[in-house]
């Protein structure tokens, strides 16, 4: 009897032993679910200088080029450079909150998760699937855009086949490994950096004088026809309404400066790279766009004949750019050919990187479960299953071919118009609340890779700042004779799809907003620290490199 007591006695033994290590086993199994949330199996090959010109071509690009001059024909030089200087300073907001938190967590397409984890997991549903469609769309409209500049030089091509051409070269870009997609973009960004440097000297050497024409231009076009013109109404509210109506040119113009946050997840230290990519996002804006804006606005009447009839006739490509006319209106030859070339290389660089980052971030809306499965199938560190949903919506571009698909086109394509200013609110919905987390969990933001400055008070002034513009953007659609389905759809219906959308996911899977003491701050954190310091320092030898490195 006492040796079947030992035995059993052993045997429970055994079975307690077994429960302890089975328990102990599935605590690790979760940890490591936990410590690998999120990060997914893309590969970190983008470059410093890849990530250093993405971030200057995701914010130069068509809307500086041509856009401008519509800006300023509608409400003047004055209106234009202070709307387009006070977007600046919400961009910077807006792109140093984004940066912070991406930085301390450098996930693949990270807006989305952030959202979730910090917020509400409605709010991550409902950003992924927006910010997804707000950038997937920019595809077929980018391609859109180069079929037109393409129409500046007589020929006879068919616009299906420039479709395809300008679609397909996107679509094989984005199969191949990540490090392709950096080099076509530094390649499309030094580009743009070359003509914007030479554009902003030719500008200044134009306003002084220096053009064949010898005509020194100096302030005369802000004394005649004056720094601001009047919109819809004369006097002070004519005027106040047109500098108004800039600030939602200027947010989509500004649009895709915060790419470089999406490319955290595949970026070489990225807590060295994206924070120094973060603090020149601003100073390049303020250099390379406010200056060059400034100068054109010397050079170029928001009366010009020539510009107001480019517009009213829709002329293709760099006609009705503000830099082209100032070129022409110098007695300047060539030139113009050559900015148009530039101005197609930017639409495609454009459409290249709307299409790059909309993988990215229906990737990580997949890898935290508010995309189907699918979605995350990668290989050779692509996530093709999302490059193929992306192709798919940029077939749009071919209803461009017929005028009844014209038509349908520019409902799908304005109702992702107001959806920057919608997604930059979220994000510093979602910067709070990080904020406050780190202070809850007693985390110092002294001891983050990146602490952005004058916080919370940045996420407060973009919150207010995007809030008013998307509310009010569409005010001309309530004057009188004025209100059509085109003047009051497209500036709101983004905002009743987003709020629809988020009310009904907490509705159906029944979630409730994060509280602080349940803020998951570390999953996924492990990978990344572990790679820190793996990476090779760069120090600049001597002053060129020292310039070199700066730049890129």
């Amino acid at each position: 009897m006492a040796e079947m007591a030992e035995i059993e006695a052993g045997q429970k033994s055994e079975i307690k032993t077994d429960l302890v290590d089975n328990k102990e086993d599935t605590i690790g199994d979760i940890k490591a679910e936990q410590d690998t949330r999120n990060v997914g199996t893309l590969d970190r090959k983008l470059k410093s200088r890849h990530v250093q010109f993405m971030a200057l071509s995701g914010a130069i690009g068509t809307g500086l080029f041509v856009g401008s001059g519509q800006v300023l024909s509608l409400a003047g030089p004055l209106s234009t450079f202070l709307a387009y200087l006070i977007t600046a300073l919400n961009v910077y907001c807006v792109v140093h909150s984004l940066g912070e938190m991406a930085a301390y967590l450098p996930l693949p397409g990270a807006v989305p998760v952030y959202a979730s984890r910090y917020v509400d997991e409605a709010l991550g549903f409902v950003l992924g699937w927006n910010y997804w469609y707000q950038l997937a769309i920019g595809c077929p409209i980018e391609v859109t855009v180069s079929i037109v500049v393409v129409d500046y030089w007589p020929n006879d091509i068919p616009k299906a086949a420039l479709v395809t051409i300008f679609l397909l070269a996107m679509v094989i870009v984005n199969c191949f490994p990540v490090r392709i997609y950096g080099e076509a973009e530094f390649v499309f960004g030094a580009i743009k950096l070359t003509t914007i440097v030479g554009l902003i000297l030719l500008m200044f050497i134009i306003t002084l004088g220096g053009a064949p024409s010898g005509d020194r231009i100096g302030f005369r076009y802000w004394n005649d026809p004056g720094p601001m013109n009047e919109y819809l109404e004369t006097g002070s509210l004519g005027r106040f309404l047109a500098f108004w109506k800039v600030f939602i040119q200027a947010t989509f113009s500004y649009g895709g400066s915060e790419m470089v946050v999406i490319a955290s997840g595949e970026t070489e230290d990225p807590r060295r790279n994206i924070p120094k990519a973060i603090r020149r996002v601003f100073w390049r804006i303020a250099i390379f766009y406010i200056l060059a804006l400034f100068l054109v606005s010397l050079c170029v009447s928001s009366a010009d004949s020539r510009l107001l009839d480019a517009i009213k006739n829709s002329d293709p490509g760099a006609a009705s750019s503000p830099f082209v006319i100032a070129i022409e209106n110098g007695g300047i030859k060539i030139l113009p050919s050559i900015i148009n070339a530039v101005v197609l290389s930017s639409a495609w660089s454009a459409g290249n990187s709307f299409f790059y980052s909309s993988t990215r971030v229906l990737y990580a809306a997949a890898l935290d479960g508010k995309a189907p499965k699918f979605l995350t199938y990668e290989k050779w560190g692509v996530p093709y299953a999302c490059v193929g949903a992306t192709t798919a919506i940029s077939l749009l571009c071919y209803m461009n071919l017929n005028n009844q698909g014209e038509e349908v086109f520019f409902w799908f394509s304005n109702i992702a118009a107001v959806s920057t200013l919608v997604v930059w609110t979220a994000i510093c919905v979602t910067y709070l609340r990080f904020f406050n987390g780190l202070r809850h969990n007693g985390i110092s933001r002294d001891s983050l890779p990146y602490k952005s400055p004058f916080q919370p008070a940045l996420a407060y002034f973009a919150i207010f700042f995007c809030v008013i513009v998307a509310l009010f953007n569409g005010y001309d659609a309530f004057f009188p004779g004025k209100f059509s389905a085109k003047t009051f759809v497209p500036p709101y219906i983004d905002i009743f799809i987003f709020v629809g959308l988020f009310l009904g996911y907490k509705l159906v899977k029944r979630t409730s907003f994060v509280k602080l003491s349940d803020m998951d701050l570390w999953s996924g954190k492990a990978e990344i620290d572990q790679l820190e310091g793996t990476w090779p320092e760069r120090k600049p030898r001597n002053l060129l490199e020292r310039i070199w490195f700066w730049i890129a």
